[in-house]
C-alpha cells in the first residue's frame, strides 16, 4: 500500500552537493536515483523540481553585481543541469524519465506543459521539471508549487537534510522542538522558513499538502510513501 499516488518531490541543489561542497556528488545523485526508483517500482507516479544552488543562485548573484534578471536566468540553467544529471543517473538504472524545460530549450529537454506531463507519468515515466517558472524573481520552492499544482499532486514532498519542520533551526537550537504537523497559518505565525512565502500560500491556497522529510537518508523516500511518519505533515 502507498500513501500517495502521484507526487511531487522537491530536492534542493545544494543537497546534491554531497560531502565536497560545490557542483554534483555522484554518491548522492545515484543515492537518490535509487530511491526514486524504489517508489516508482511502487506504481507511485512522480514530479520532480530540483534547485541549482549547488551551481549558482541568483538572488546570491544579484547581491554580487549580477542583474536580477539575468541572475536567476542563470539560476535556472543551473536547474536545467542538475536535471540533466538526474536523468542520466535514472536512466543508467532502467527508470524511464522525462526532462520538462519552463523555457524552450529543445532538444536538451521538451517545453513543459501541464497534460505533457500528466500523461508521460501516466505511462510511467518520471518527469523532471526544469528552469523554474521560467520566470525571474520566482523561486524553485515557487516553482514546485506551481508544477505540485498543476499536475494535481497527492503531496509536495520536500527532501532536506533535516528530518521535519522544527520551532527553531535544530542545527543551530539544540533545544529546538520537531512538529509532528502543522498548518501553514502556524508556519507564517512563528516566521518559520520551510518555503518562502509565495510557494506556502499558493499550496495552502491551493490545497497542497507538504512533508518535509530527510532525503539525504537513504530509504526514508520509501518510507514516506508507506505511510510511516518520519517528517513532518503541513496542511490547511
Amino acid at each position: 500500500m502507498v500513501r500517495f499516488k502521484r507526487i511531487l518531490l522537491k530536492l534542493s541543489g545544494e543537497s546534491l552537493m554531497g560531502s565536497q561542497g560545490y557542483g554534483i556528488d555522484p554518491e548522492r545523485l545515484a543515492d537518490y536515483a535509487r530511491q526514486i526508483k524504489e517508489i516508482h517500482d511502487m506504481g507511485v507516479e512522480i514530479g520532480i523540481v530540483i534547485g541549482g544552488g549547488n551551481i549558482f543562485r541568483g538572488l546570491s548573484g544579484s547581491q554580487k553585481g549580477f542583474d536580477r534578471v539575468k541572475g536567476d536566468q542563470m539560476g535556472m540553467c543551473a536547474t536545467v543541469i542538475n536535471s540533466l544529471a538526474l536523468s542520466s543517473a535514472l536512466g543508467a538504472i532502467g527508470v524511464a524519465n522525462k526532462v520538462l524545460t519552463a523555457i524552450r530549450m529543445e532538444p536538451i529537454g521538451e517545453f513543459y506543459t501541464k497534460w505533457r506531463a500528466i500523461e508521460a507519468m501516466q505511462n510511467g515515466q518520471v518527469c523532471i521539471f526544469s528552469a523554474g517558472t521560467g520566470s525571474p524573481y520566482f523561486t524553485t520552492d515557487t516553482g514546485s508549487s506551481l508544477r505540485g499544482i498543476e499536475i494535481e499532486a497527492d503531496v509536495m514532498l520536500k527532501g532536506t537534510r533535516v528530518d521535519g519542520v522544527y520551532t527553531a533551526d535544530p542545527e543551530k537550537d539544540k533545544t529546538a522542538m520537531k512538529f509532528k504537523e502543522i498548518t501553514f497559518d502556524e508556519i507564517y505565525n512563528r516566521g518559520l522558513k520551510v518555503m518562502d512565502l509565495t510557494a506556502t500560500t499558493m499550496c495552502k491556497e491551493n490545497n497542497l499538502p507538504i512533508y518535509v522529510f530527510n532525503m539525504d537518508v537513504v530509504g526514508n523516500l520509501r518510507k514516506v510513501i508507506e505511510g510511516e511518519d518520519i517528517g513532518t505533515l503541513v496542511h490547511a
